[in-house]
């Protein structure tokens, strides 16, 4: 029999709130483009595109301070077009160090959003 190993398909992060979980669907929703897939208790689902997030109603600084989620895009340009108005702070994209074109986004919650394009 041969020895296979599983493979990983995907990944959906678990992020705090910040606040009540009805805010942070709102913020996700009405400003972010994702739609709620599920909700029960303190936690729902959200996606946009192939990306999906957990949200959980919590408000713990730290776990808060130290979320940070990277997200690859087809088109960072469009996306900063896209939310540079939104209520939250925003950097343009700019082209890092490590070779990534990248912006950022603190969410009211102060999670930080990455975005990224590479180059090519």
């Amino acid at each position: 029999m041969a020895d296979t190993k599983s493979q990983w398909l995907t990944q959906t992060p678990l992020v705090p709130t910040g606040g009540s979980l009805a805010e942070s669907l709102a913020f996700y929703t009405q400003h972010l483009g994702f739609t709620v897939e599920w909700q029960g208790g303190t936690m729902a689902g959200v996606c946009r595109d192939q990306v999906r997030f957990n949200l959980q109603e919590n408000s713990n600084q730290e776990w808060i301070d130290n979320s940070s989620i990277s997200i690859g895009v087809s088109d960072l340009a469009g996306l900063y077009a896209e939310y540079k108005d939104i209520p939250a702070r925003i950097s343009p994209p700019a082209m890092r160090p490590w070779g990534r074109r990248e912006m950022h986004i603190i969410l009211p919650s102060g999670v930080c959003l990455q975005f990224w394009q590479l180059e090519g």
